[in-house]
C-alpha cells in the first residue's frame, strides 16, 4: 500500500450499562475505500469489565466482539451483513446503536500504511 490513503476509523467501546452511558475502549476499526481495506483489532479486559459491571456475561461480550470482527473481515460464515461490500460493512458496524458494543463517531485521516495505522490507533486509544 504505497502513497497516502484517506481512511476512516472508529473506536469500539464496551458500554456495560447502556443507561449509564459509561464506557471503555476495547478496539479500533479502520476502513479505506482504496485499496479496499477494512480491519478491526480488539482486546477485552475481562477484569475491567467485571469491575464496571459484575453481572455482565463476559463470555457473551467476547462472542459478540468475535462476531463484530468476523463481519468486518467479511467471513462467509458471519451472516449476510458480512457479505456486503467493505463500505457497507463499515457503515453497518459503526452505526449508532444502544447496545453493549458501540462505536465512536467516525474520524478521517491519511495513512501510507493502513496496517501500521491500525496498530498505532489501537496502541493510542485502547492499550
Amino acid at each position: 500500500m504505497h502513497g497516502k490513503h484517506l481512511y476512516e476509523y472508529a473506536v469500539i467501546r464496551i458500554v456495560p450499562q447502556v443507561e449509564r452511558e459509561e464506557f471503555f475502549n476495547v478496539g479500533v476499526i479502520v476502513y479505506c475505500k482504496n485499496p479496499r481495506f477494512i480491519a478491526m483489532k480488539y482486546q477485552l479486559d475481562s477484569k475491567k469489565l467485571a469491575a464496571f459491571c459484575p453481572e455482565v456475561d463476559v463470555a457473551q461480550v467476547e462472542k459478540n466482539l468475535d462476531a463484530f470482527k468476523a463481519i468486518s473481515c467479511g467471513r462467509k460464515n458471519a451472516g449476510p451483513i458480512a457479505q456486503l461490500e467493505n463500505a457497507e460493512r463499515f457503515r453497518w458496524l459503526t452505526a449508532t446503536r444502544s447496545s453493549v458494543i458501540q462505536t465512536s463517531k467516525t474520524h478521517p485521516g491519511f495513512s501510507e500504511d493502513l496496517e501500521d495505522t491500525l496498530e498505532k490507533l489501537f496502541e493510542d486509544l485502547v492499550v
